[in-house]
């Protein structure tokens, strides 16, 4: 059953990352990479929301393998936001690919310390 969970929440969040990569990079006319930037916060503040509700005894493992293994582990990209900075080195935007390292996890790192805090918020 914990497998269905996680291919579930897989199929979910593959398909909504490459949606909203597309649709977001396609807004903006730059080489900095927005779509993959913001699909990766949203996985952080989903995964922040999802620790904070475990923590406080609102979350089951169930959710927890549906969301955040299948659904953030699906949504999220690890490897797209390496192969994006490295591409910006290569084509000398240093400046775009500082940016992206930096915000990436400055803003990462605080979308998972507020979703934490939102849902330790809502189920204390």
């Amino acid at each position: 059953m914990n497998w269905l969970l996680v291919i579930i929440g897989g199929a979910v969040g593959a398909p909504l990352r490459y949606l909203t990569d597309r649709t977001v990079q396609s807004r903006h006319d730059t080489v900095f990479p927005w779509g993959t930037f913001a699909v990766n916060l949203a996985g952080c503040l989903i995964l922040g929301l999802l620790t904070g509700a475990a923590l406080a005894g609102a979350a089951s493992s169930h959710w927890q393998l549906l969301l955040g293994t299948g659904l953030c582990g699906a949504l999220t990209t690890y490897s797209t936001f390496s192969y994006e900075t490295l591409r910006l080195l290569e084509t000398r935007a240093r400046f775009y690919a500082l940016a992206n390292v930096t915000a990436s996890v400055v803003a990462g790192a605080g979308a998972a310390f507020a979703g934490v805090a939102v849902a330790e918020s809502l189920w204390a």
